[in-house]
């Protein structure tokens, strides 16, 4: 199982292991990450799991298509590295993956 490291806006970091397969949303929300909302459940339709990729991974993820930027640019404080981890698929070579959560969703 893929090793994700979460990095609070006031520093805390929490390593969880996700399934393969799994979204990046519902490994956080299975593992306590509290600020990953989720609030639509994973249908890319609220921004309520944003987050941002850590600068040496976000060239490993595949770019986000349509949607997911659309619903980004509806985020808070989006930036460059402003993924929607619903958008994300867990896999093998995500492990070690370092992500960084907002300071709030709305």
């Amino acid at each position: 199982m893929p090793k994700i490291v979460f990095i609070d806006a006031d520093g805390t970091t929490k390593e969880i292991h996700a399934e393969i397969g799994q979204s990046l949303m519902s490994a956080a929300v299975q593992n306590g990450i509290d600020a990953i909302a989720a609030e639509c459940g994973g249908s890319c339709a609220c921004g309520t799991c944003h987050c941002y990729i850590d600068g040496e991974w976000s060239d490993r993820l595949p770019a986000p298509e349509f949607q997911e930027q659309d619903m980004i640019e509806c985020v808070v404080n989006p930036n460059e590295r402003s993924r929607l981890s619903c958008q994300i698929t867990v896999s093998a070579e995500l492990d070690g993956l370092v992500v960084h959560l907002p300071a709030g969703q709305y």
